[in-house]
């Protein structure tokens, strides 16, 4: 199998505080890989390795064949991030031009991805509105559609459903899965643990390190668990 991402020996400090501790971890292309943890477990600090926003202080990041952090990747990376990054005196639409355009998109191209994402988050009726105006479930759905907007190879997820309401989060994981499908490469963070089993792949994280990782059903199987919150509660203890 192709990786999309290594990482190898990978701590980071904050001060006197280890956040990130010894993560050793492969991502395979074409695959959804989700980080599952507590709020302040290191899921966060861990996505923002791998998009180049912050440097490791020991072991490497190599995402598609290139160590991180570098910026010849930002065309292949959508990010979105846990807070909102939005201009919001600018309509949705001014938004996604603004971010396409960094990317290089114009003409028809950049008309068929804003399109297609507007649809995929179900914002196209309100394009023309500021974002000003919008809840915050619409903001974290002009959040998703501007990391989608550049058709890149991999994407990176911060609690991307947070706020967003129950039919539309299915309707975000039909179109993850058909991105997966399309050999599109996946990360999320989440703390909800049905979102979490829709994953191939699954790492759980607490204090910095990685408990265990493996497919929900692999895991379910090694530590006797009827649930993937059971696995988290089991191997929890089992790093005591």
């Amino acid at each position: 199998m192709n990786h999309t991402i290594r990482i190898e020996s990978l701590s980071k400090n904050y001060g006197k505080q280890e956040v990130l501790k010894d993560i050793n971890l492969e991502v395979g292309e074409g695959r959804i890989y989700g980080f599952i943890g507590p709020s302040g477990s290191g899921k966060t600090t861990l996505v923002k390795m791998i998009v180049g926003i912050d440097s490791p202080d020991t072991g490497t990041v190599t995402v598609l064949d290139k160590k991180v952090p570098n910026l010849k990747l930002l065309q292949d990376i959508g990010y979105m991030a846990q807070s909102d990054a939005l201009y919001p005196e600018l309509t949705g639409k001014e938004n996604l031009v603004f971010f396409a355009s960094l990317f290089g998109l114009k003409g028809t191209a950049l008309r068929e991805r804003i399109a297609y994402v507007s649809k995929l988050v179900q914002l196209d009726d309100a394009m023309n509105k500021k974002v000003v105006a919008y809840s915050g479930g619409m903001k974290r759905r002009l959040s998703l559609a501007i990391a989608l907007v550049h058709d890149p190879k991999l994407l990176i997820l911060d609690e991307p459903t947070v706020g967003i309401d129950p039919e539309l989060r299915q309707s975000v994981w039909q179109e993850l899965l058909e991105l997966m499908a399309q050999g599109k490469t996946i990360v999320l963070t989440t703390h909800v643990m049905d979102e979490a089993a829709k994953c191939e792949v699954i790492a759980l994280v607490r204090d910095g390190g990685i408990l265990a990782s493996g497919s929900p059903a692999e895991l379910k199987a090694e530590y006797g668990a009827a649930d993937l919150e059971g696995v988290f509660l089991a191997a929890g203890r089992g790093s005591e």
